[in-house]
């Protein structure tokens, strides 16, 4: 039979090992998000410049065919 001062310590370390686990979880997750807006902001601007990007490569193509 366990006393209520062991079981006020097996609860304590259930409590610390499921803090301890959450603080993982959390720093799994923050790392993935800024993962994710990484990427996000990188798309971005190839949305944002790509087009610029293929029209320039477009008019040097169409300068080197003769073309322009």
């Amino acid at each position: 039979m366990s006393t209520p001062q062991e079981d006020a310590l097996q609860e304590n370390i259930r409590r610390t090992a499921s803090v301890h686990a959450l603080r993982e979880i959390h720093a799994i997750v923050d790392e993935e998000r800024k993962t994710e807006a990484l990427v996000g902001r990188v798309l971005h601007a190839f949305l944002l410049y790509g087009w610029l990007v293929l029209l320039l490569l477009a008019g040097i193509m169409a300068h080197f065919m003769g073309v322009i």
